[in-house]
């Protein structure tokens, strides 16, 4: 679960503002906004979904910054009072309704997903429509090949660590591959994986709308990347029961549950969501999979100021080249 998650990272003194107040709007206001997202949603062409941990508490997973978060609870003493663990928890309505929007509406969709539980491919959503920019708790990676693996159960490390077992994978002339594997669930101060931030990026650059889900957007710089939609012309809506950084800056803003906001736009949408999970995963190999663009891109990193509160902050993007 992410107690034990949380309680692996390594220490680190700064993590965020902890334990905003959450602001629930009224259900005809919710209902009001619910069915004006749906219509963004059925005019965009292209749609990003940028998850975090709000999107998961309707599981039994308990976030980190909210009044009862991991964190928030840690910084008194005290510690969440849980039952479930990552291999057991059942994905949410919203985890379910994302892989029906991408689905049934024929759209150009993509998911960029703090989160490690791995709820998003449990729900059905397809590994080349997401990036894990934080990690898999699920997914061992072969540093030599890029191959990576899908286990049963949870890496009982973190931090990109050996996990004692071998790629399988077989190079030319069927010769295993044998590289040691490691996890890819990043610790504090860890890298974000190349290839998930450049497309990331990329893909927040190229949407209509940037669908921001349950986070607070303090973590960078992932919490930067609505903002690359508003500068190439696109809507962002914030979905949220805290305030976050970009609310001022957001088309649209929704103080409510994911969950609720979401049953009310596959209803305008006549979209119906099927929430049976997927069986527990088997393990098995998973080739990386691939950008969507046509050809070879080459991408490098550069630092960026970015406004912030009146203020100009320092943060790193991947551009092509």
């Amino acid at each position: 679960m992410s107690l034990n998650y949380a309680a692996a990272l390594s220490k680190y003194p700064d993590k965020g503002v902890l334990g905003l107040k959450e602001n629930f709007e009224t259900d005809d206001e919710v209902d009001k906004k619910s069915k004006k997202l749906a219509a963004m949603i059925s005019e965009a062409t292209n749609i990003v979904f940028l998850t975090g941990a709000g999107i998961s508490t309707a599981s039994g997973i308990p976030d980190f910054r909210g009044p009862k978060g991991v964190w928030t609870l840690e910084e008194m003493g005290l510690r969440p009072d849980v039952n479930i663990d990552f291999q057991t928890a059942r994905p949410t309505f919203t985890h379910f309704a994302i892989v029906e929007i991408c689905k049934m509406l024929d759209k150009l969709c993509y998911v960029v997903s703090q989160n490690v539980d791995n709820l998003h491919m449990r729900a059905g959503l397809a590994k080349d429509k997401l990036s894990e920019v934080h990690g898999n708790i699920f997914t061992e990676k072969c540093p030599s090949c890029g191959r990576e693996f899908e286990r049963a159960q949870p890496t009982k490390s973190i931090g990109m660590k050996k996990t004692g077992n071998l790629c399988t994978a077989r190079k030319i002339r069927n010769i295993k591959c044998r590289g040691k594997l490691v996890d890819t669930v990043l610790d504090w101060e860890d890298p974000l994986p190349f290839d998930e931030l450049a497309e990331s990026e990329w893909r927040c650059s190229e949407a209509g709308l940037c669908l921001v889900l349950g986070t607070t957007l303090q973590i960078q710089p992932t919490g930067n990347m609505p903002l690359r939609t508003k500068r190439n012309g696109g809507k962002v809506v914030i979905v949220n029961l805290q305030k976050t950084r970009l609310d001022t800056s957001a088309d649209l803003v929704i103080n409510a549950k994911c969950d609720q906001v979401m049953g009310v736009v596959c209803k305008e949408l006549s979209l119906t969501v099927d929430t049976e999970p997927l069986a527990l995963l088997q393990p098995g190999l998973r080739m990386v999979k691939k950008c969507f663009r046509p050809e070879p891109v080459r991408y490098r990193v550069k630092r960026v100021k970015v406004e912030e509160g009146g203020n100009a902050v320092e943060t790193e993007e991947a551009e092509v080249e």
